[in-house]
């Protein structure tokens, strides 16, 4: 063989290793990446940011539950069904998780301040466990917010006069203790397929 041919050889040899160790570490990422129930959206542009006051006047934002994983939900009081099953199912998932369960913070974010004054609003988290917070804006606030996480809501015109319910987006964001946005999760998904992510979460995963 000579030797342009060795230097070939050689050349050709070291391209399919570099090939062959590129796609083992690729599949190293795969295999390393967390699998969720849930809409893994970690890295989005959006759901970033949350500024708003608890019933008690404070202005609450998302940094300071770093150490914790959160997760917000956006509705009103006097929805019928979605919003009483979301926050039932987040405290079945608090107590399911044991003592993890002190790590993961529930946030309710009113889309209906006219109406959910802050004196209704801690009474409504209160009938769901200690530890839930609920937020409120003024109009402008809320639907800037709501712009921001990418949440709908509308109000719907009620049989009476005067009256009326509101359509919302039937979800949950949930942020790692780091504080990122990570995951949408729909509602009906399941009190288990939360706990399961939540627990990958808290894991540092």
């Amino acid at each position: 063989m000579t030797a342009t041919s060795r230097r070939s050889l050689m050349i050709r040899l070291a391209g399919a290793l570099t090939l062959s160790l590129a796609a083992m570490l690729g599949g190293c990422d795969r295999a390393s990446a967390p699998s969720f129930k849930g809409i893994d959206i970690t890295g989005a542009d959006y759901a970033r940011e949350l500024s708003l006051t608890d019933p008690d006047g404070k202005r609450r934002s998302l940094a300071e539950f770093k150490g914790r994983a959160v997760v917000v939900f956006f509705g009103f009081t006097q929805c019928p069904d979605v919003c009483p099953t979301t926050m039932v199912e987040l405290a079945a998932v608090k107590k399911q998780l044991g003592a993890d369960g002190e790590r993961v913070q529930g946030i309710f974010v009113t889309v209906d301040p006219e109406r959910d004054t802050p004196e209704l609003l801690k009474a409504y988290v209160d009938n769901f466990g200690a530890g839930f917070i609920a937020l409120r804006g003024t109009p402008e606030e809320t639907l800037a917010v709501a712009k921001h996480f990418k949440v709908f809501y509308a109000k719907v015109p009620g049989k009476t006069e005067g009256s009326y319910t509101i359509d919302h987006t039937a979800g949950s964001y949930v942020f790692d203790p780091q504080g990122r946005v990570r995951l949408f999760t729909r509602h009906g998904t399941g009190p288990e397929a939360l706990a399961q992510d939540l627990k990958v979460l808290l894991d540092g995963k």
